[in-house]
């Protein structure tokens, strides 16, 4: 079993910048592949970011490319998602999510644990 635990999500004005984090315990040395995914009210949940074990690859979505920067720490067992030039339409809540597999997935039926979520809202 793996635990996620997000952290940070706060309430910005636009143009600001805000970290939130994922702290991840139980199986940890099984997690190859860790996302960030993110769904607005009324809308179904999305792909923002994408990390491999190590660092050494990343994937975004177009939207926050140039944006948002996803990182992570394995010995903290941490991921990162730096956001940085906010806009209202980044507004929703924020999950954490990890996969057994090293390849980067879109799709999050692809991945095998969540966390419980933060609130990140960006007033105008």
């Amino acid at each position: 079993q793996v635990q996620l635990v997000e952290s940070g999500g706060a309430s910005v004005q636009a143009g600001g910048s805000l970290r939130v984090s994922c702290a991840a315990s139980g199986r940890t040395f099984s997690i190859l592949a860790m996302g960030w995914f993110r769904q607005a009210p009324g809308k179904e949940r999305e792909f923002v970011a994408a990390i491999s074990r190590g660092g050494r690859s990343t994937l975004y979505a177009d939207s926050v490319k140039g944006r948002l920067t996803i990182s992570r720490d394995d010995v903290k067992n941490t991921v990162y998602l730096q956001m940085n030039s906010l806009k209202p339409e980044d507004t929703a809540v924020y999950y954490c999510a990890a996969r057994f597999r090293s390849a980067l997935r879109v799709v999050p039926d692809e991945y095998d644990y969540w966390g419980q979520g933060t609130q990140v809202t960006v007033s105008s």
